[in-house]
């Protein structure tokens, strides 16, 4: 798996994003670019802001048994796979905008970079390794990216 908090990964994963335009479409899924986009900045909003109601004690222990492990391991994930409501986009959005924010989000989780995110707890999964952070990030950025052709 690349390592998100490398400065290399992120040059990398940045230029692919602003290979997007506005008219990309899918090679599968029903998700616009726009919308695409403003799916992966929940990853960082989830860490970054507080807009999204954490799970009660039951759900958190429901979504680690369940959602964990394909997450945060290296393990691709499929096309079409099912996600968190919190993840779904209902509306249209705007493409600069979520593009815009996107790239500041992992700017900035590169220079926090990863004794920060080592043993932080996340929304979801309680306390996660580096390493498992990094995989949830990159590994979801990748699968998108994959799936818009860049």
């Amino acid at each position: 798996m690349k390592n998100i908090f490398n400065q290399d990964i992120v040059t990398e994963t940045i230029n692919r994003i602003d290979k997007l335009t506005p008219e990309t479409q899918p090679a599968w899924g029903k998700m616009s670019v726009s919308k695409m986009l403003a799916h992966c900045n929940v990853a960082y909003e989830l860490v970054y802001e507080d807009k999204h109601p954490k799970p009660n004690a039951f759900m958190k222990f429901f979504i680690k048994l369940v959602a964990k492990d394909a997450v945060v391991s290296e393990k691709p994930y499929k096309k079409s796979v099912m996600t968190s409501p919190a993840f779904i986009i209902k509306d249209e959005r705007e493409f600069n905008k979520e593009k815009t924010r996107l790239i500041d989000h992992i700017i900035k989780t590169k220079q926090l970079g990863e004794s920060y995110f080592d043993n932080k707890e996340s929304h979801s999964f309680g306390v996660l390794t580096k390493g498992e952070w990094n995989n949830m990030f990159y590994k979801h950025l990748d699968h998108h990216l994959t799936q818009f052709g860049v």
